[in-house]
């Protein structure tokens, strides 16, 4: 078995990008394409094997490829993404996966982000955002209650996606932004809190034993590594202006 990511280039046109909390800034394409090429420098470090897609130059948010499908063992969802923008994005991740796994995907009027669905084994927590709506949720519930899952739905403010207030971090932990999710829905799980000053430091990316995470934000990883887990720092700083972290970029799986 070999562990897959698929990753698309950055777009010529990313300064389009859709935003919802954050003010639009001018964005660096070359900084960005560099800080790109790095984060899938990790990806290859950490044990995965590329799917390397073209940049998509009509859809500026195409970079962000997790929202476009969710991966469970052996099958995806394909998302219908709350920004009509990005739905032009999913045929082709859908064609990448197709040869991999058993396909469904979410239909109109339900719309799904990927950085909304967080998978802690067989329990899969789904944010109530802007993006991502109820018709959408009772269509993933259905997928996914056949084949044994739990889905939990929690509600999320002050950000774009559920995993930008809260991600696992291996073994019985989430790393969380209290003040953005509603920790209730979290018994069970030891939560790891961010720095106060550091509130979108919640985003982490695990590979193997590896927590990936974005390198900005040095008193979050501290607060992991004293309990052992072990931080690979990336410097995502551009694209973190265009509403982007470490599990945006990438669709991991197991193949």
């Amino acid at each position: 078995m070999s562990r897959m990511a698929i990753t698309r280039g950055i777009s010529a046109i990313m300064d389009r990008c859709e935003l919802v909390h954050l003010e639009r800034v001018p964005l660096d394409i070359e900084l960005l394409r560099k800080q790109h090429r790095a984060y899938e420098k990790l990806l290859i470090k950490l044990g995965c094997t590329l799917i390397e897609l073209p940049s998509e130059d009509r859809l500026p948010d195409s970079v962000f490829v997790e929202d476009t499908a969710v991966i469970f063992d052996g099958f995806a969802v394909i998302t219908r993404p709350g920004a009509a923008s990005r739905r032009p994005e999913t045929p082709t991740i859908a064609a990448v996966l197709e040869p991999y796994m058993e396909l469904h995907e979410v239909v109109a009027p339900g719309t799904l982000d990927g950085g909304d669905v967080l998978c802690v084994d067989k329990t899969v927590f789904v944010g109530n955002s802007s993006r991502s709506n109820e018709t959408a949720v009772h269509q993933l519930e259905s997928i996914l209650s056949a084949r044994g899952y739990d889905l939990r739905t929690v509600g999320v403010e002050h950000c774009l996606h559920l995993k930008s207030a809260a991600t696992w971090i291996g073994k019985q932990r989430l790393l969380v932004n209290p003040e953005w999710v509603d920790i209730s829905h979290f018994s069970g799980y030891e939560l790891v809190e961010v720095a106060p000053s550091e509130p979108s430091a919640a985003n982490t990316l695990v590979l193997g034993d590896i927590v990936v995470h974005a390198r900005a934000f040095p008193l979050t990883r501290a607060r992991m590594e004293v309990l052992g887990v072990h931080v690979a720092p990336v410097d995502i700083s551009e694209i973190s202006k265009a509403e982007g972290a470490v599990t945006c970029c990438s669709l991991v799986f197991d193949a």
